[in-house]
């Protein structure tokens, strides 16, 4: 009896030692959940913090903008037979000065665009390419007006075509400029846009600025002026400077305008823009004044170029312009901009003053005469 006693106590305990294991290794099978292991390192719940950037902005634009690099041979200019302080050492013939600028890759197929101050009377344009490699440029054409020129480049490594921006500009707005200032390398400088639709600036014909007080120097001339995203939203310019370099008031070219200036040249060769023959300038006050003219609108006529198309219509200097086809004409700029928008061909109804009478006249807008480049 006291062996069967022992026997069963052995197999109640080989039994639960059985279970438990069976417990420990499988506890699904019996309805328990396996227990998790704690990390007894003490997580922060704060979310990780990285520095505001715009890094991803221009690794989307850096490798459209090129530099430009030009040979442009100058005539000796002499005063009273003695070469001036920066031909000094020429003794005859013509002799070759190098420059350097900036440009945007527009199109994959190698259109570039630039400065027309930048490539203007060069004898040789070579650009260096994001790949590193130089190649020869050639020049498609320039507008003088707008100070901007259209490069082509023969390569098949060249970068997609930038995003071009889209909405309307804003005080404000951040914007990064980049370019090869100085000769240094390509750089990006970031700053504001701190105004638009600057005119007037006595820069070129037709002016419609971006200001941006970026860092632009010499050098950067013909670069990208792109905004936060990474899109293209100007070609960088010119500088208001005392010593030539930066020093806050840069201005660039709306891309929208850049953009149809390149286009109508590589269609057409040159800008297709409506001309009458007239030069104006804003109405003197005196006169506002005296012909109560409402909200001190109109142009002044200072000149009409003989047999041009206001001259065949029978306008004269001294006559005041209000409105073009029935729109009002704010200064001498806007109606600069409404006859060069009208195609060649086009029937413009223009009514004035002279000395106080109404007079109204129609006429037909020519081709612009092409500026000279040089």
């Amino acid at each position: 009896m006291p062996r069967t006693l022992h026997f069963i106590y052995q197999m109640i305990v080989l039994g639960l030692a059985l279970a438990f294991m069976l417990l420990v290794l499988f506890p699904e099978q019996f309805g328990y959940s396996r227990p998790q292991l704690e990390n007894t390192q003490t997580v922060s719940s704060e979310p990780v913090r990285t520095p505001a950037s715009f890094a991803e902005a221009v690794s989307l634009t850096l490798g459209n903008v090129i530099s430009i690099y030009t040979v442009k041979e100058i005539e000796p200019s002499t005063m009273n037979g003695v070469p001036n302080q920066l031909e000094r050492g020429v003794i005859a013939g013509r002799h070759k000065l190098t420059s350097l600028g900036s440009g945007v890759i527009m199109h994959a197929d190698g259109y570039i665009l630039t400065n027309n101050h930048v490539v203007q009377n060069a004898t040789k344009i070579r650009v260096s390419l994001p790949d590193g490699t130089q190649r020869p440029a050639r020049a498609i054409g320039a507008d003088p007006e707008t100070d901007l020129a259209v490069l082509k480049v023969d390569s098949t490594s060249l970068p997609a075509p930038l995003k071009t921006n889209q909405q309307p500009l804003r005080v404000g707005d951040i914007v990064l400029a980049i370019g090869n200032p100085l000769g240094v390398g390509q750089t990006v400088t970031q700053g504001i846009i701190s105004a638009v639709g600057r005119d007037q600036l006595g820069l070129n014909t037709f002016e419609d600025f971006i200001q941006t007080d970026a860092a632009i120097n010499p050098g950067s001339s013909g670069g990208a002026l792109v905004n936060s995203l990474g899109e293209i939203v100007g070609i960088n310019t010119a500088i208001v400077s005392q010593n030539g370099v930066s020093q806050g008031i840069g201005f660039a070219i709306p891309i929208h305008l850049a953009e149809d200036v390149m286009e109508q040249i590589i269609e057409h060769g040159q800008v297709i823009r409506g001309w009458l023959g007239v030069e104006g300038s804003n109405v003197p006050t005196k006169w506002v004044e005296q012909y109560r003219i409402p909200g001190g609108i109109g142009v002044m006529i200072t000149k009409v170029l003989p047999g041009g198309p206001a001259d065949q219509a029978g306008f004269r200097a001294g006559d005041i312009l209000l409105s073009i086809n029935h729109e009002p004409i704010r200064n001498a700029r806007a109606a600069l901009n409404i006859i060069a928008r009208s195609p060649p061909g086009t029937l413009l109804t223009i009514s004035g003053l002279r000395r106080g009478n109404r007079i109204s006249a129609t006429t037909e807008v020519s081709l612009r005469p092409i500026k000279p480049s040089g």
